[in-house]
């Protein structure tokens, strides 16, 4: 009974989550009969669209508009095109990058993982730590599946070949970055 008490506190922050960004965003008839997997994942989608496109916005805001030809020059600010291709093709994607952290937080509210609910459990030194090799394990991790991507010819071709067609100056915008994220 006490490992449910210890396993209770995940699913009451990630509750506690799901009710600040849904409440606020959404009408309650559209998310609150829905299983709490779904909340989840639900919370994390629109969290993540709109950082997406806030921060997005924001940038091409400040570096288009605000410092035009201070940081990139005229010629090389890509078309309204190419961004709202680039927009369009994170939004396919980003319903299976909100994926991941639900599938994770639904294997940790589950005790499926040996997480610490505070850096008290196991003290900053084994954080830092933990933390450090979670870090080089996700490089690591993005770097070969990056290069498989290159070696195996039919993934290259189907998924990750459209991402080098904005590796230019003058095709890169802001609202690339989760499209060139989306098959690394």
């Amino acid at each position: 009974m006490e490992g449910d008490k210890y396993w209770q506190q995940f699913l009451d922050e990630t509750t506690m989550f799901n009710n600040i960004v849904l409440r606020h965003l959404l009408p309650s008839s559209w998310w609150v009969t829905l299983p709490h997997f779904l909340q989840t994942w639900l919370r994390n989608f629109v969290a993540g669209t709109l950082l997406y496109f806030i921060s997005g916005l924001l940038w091409c805001f400040y570096i288009y508009y605000l410092k035009r030809n201070v940081y990139v020059p005229k010629d090389a600010i890509p078309s309204n095109r190419a961004m709202l291709l680039q927009i369009h093709v994170a939004m396919k994607a980003m319903p299976w990058y909100t994926l991941l952290p639900t599938v994770s937080e639904y294997m940790i509210e589950n005790g499926w993982t040996k997480c610490f609910f505070s850096i008290s459990e196991v003290g900053w030194f084994a954080y830092i730590t933990y933390l450090a090799m979670y870090l080089v394990i996700v490089e690591f991790g993005i770097y070969w599946m990056h290069r498989e991507l290159h070696d195996i010819k039919p993934l290259y071709k189907h998924l990750h070949a459209t991402h080098h067609i904005y590796n230019k100056q003058s095709t890169l915008s802001p609202f690339a970055g989760m499209f060139l994220i989306q098959f690394i």
